[in-house]
């Protein structure tokens, strides 16, 4: 427990003054008390047995009730220093990337009324039930990475850029990771290829824990970087990977804009990239599936202590002592301040 104003915990010195001041005072009236009776001006009382017990139990109330006030001056004096308690309040918290493969398949009208409408429908649903302290990144990517929106809050701009995603141009998955990455550490990851194995350069780019990159697709890796280093490289920030796969592992062929294009969905690819970052895998083949695979996907709680000022429990505590000792005080002299 700490405190906003210990230097009021210096008014606790007035307690043990008091002390004294209430033991003399009983001291005195003690004297008074036999002096008085030494002159046959005080009562001498008689009786025996049940009366000696009453005695007794009335002078237990008598040395209990100034305890009591003393305690609940002490509860408020301390109160004045505005005590606080570090709590425990767990949240969910972090960063989403929601990364949308932008390729021209993306325009199939397999799904109604597009892939690319239905999934970002679903992404809409998943950004305005995300809670307030997630903050939610858009990336498009197709032969190369593109970032839309920046980690934010705000879900009105989230959702304009989900709204301005269209279809165009090959897939790139290890592009899309790279530039989510990106997106989580605050710049640029620079990847450099050297005998077919991709490295980070410049410096370490941190731990990331409570990030996850949302990567969903609809067909094949068409473009370099290879996705799978990719991925080790967003283990090693702690970033999660959860794969979607929009389409059919066996593959179709598509007219769109008057072409015909081949796709098909690299499923085991999608299996290991989220293996790679500890993630997982989702298949979605229509609007109503994805909308549940986002459901699915949930930033991961974290532990947050914070400094909560307590005053009040010691104010409430110290008003029940003195309710307490009031009420003896009550039945013993039918006052509350006791002669």
């Amino acid at each position: 427990m700490t405190f906003a104003w210990p230097w009021m915990l210096l008014a606790l010195l007035v307690l043990p003054l008091l002390v004294v001041r209430y033991r003399r005072l009983q001291a005195r009236r003690g004297s008074r008390t036999d002096r008085l009776a030494a002159a046959g001006l005080s009562p001498v009382s008689t009786s025996s047995g049940g009366g000696g017990r009453e005695r007794s139990g009335r002078a237990w109330v008598r040395s209990v009730t100034p305890v009591l006030f003393l305690a609940a001056l002490a509860l408020l004096l301390v109160g004045l220093a505005r005590p606080q308690a570090a709590v425990a309040q767990p949240h969910r918290d972090g960063t989403v990337v929601l990364a949308f493969d932008v390729s021209s398949s993306m325009a199939a009208q397999d799904v109604t009324p597009t892939r690319i409408e239905a999934a970002k429908a679903a992404a809409r649903t998943f950004v305005m039930r995300q809670p307030g302290t997630i903050k939610v990144g858009v990336v498009a990517f197709g032969e190369s990475g593109l970032i839309m929106q920046q980690p934010s809050t705000d879900r009105t701009s989230v959702l304009a850029a989900i709204d301005r995603l269209t279809p165009q141009g090959g897939t790139s998955l290890g592009r899309g990771m790279q530039t989510s990455l990106g997106v989580i550490v605050g710049r640029t990851v620079q990847l450099t290829q050297a005998d077919g194995s991709l490295e980070t350069t410049g410096p370490d780019l941190g731990y990331h824990g409570s990030a996850v990159v949302v990567l969903l697709t609809d067909g094949e890796n068409t473009a370099a970087p290879d996705p799978l280093q990719v991925a080790r490289i967003a283990s090693g920030a702690g970033v999660k990977v959860f794969t979607i796969g929009l389409g059919s592992p066996q593959g179709t062929v598509l007219t769109v804009d008057g072409f015909q294009i081949a796709t098909a969905l690299d499923e085991p690819l999608l299996r290991q990239i989220a293996s790679t970052t500890d993630g997982a895998y989702y298949s979605a083949t229509d609007r109503r599936s994805l909308t549940t695979v986002y459901d699915s996907i949930h930033p991961t709680w974290t532990v947050e202590v914070k400094r909560i000022e307590i005053t009040a429990l010691f104010a409430g505590a110290a008003g029940l002592l003195l309710v307490v000792g009031a009420c003896l005080s009550l039945i013993r002299t039918g006052r509350v301040i006791q002669p």
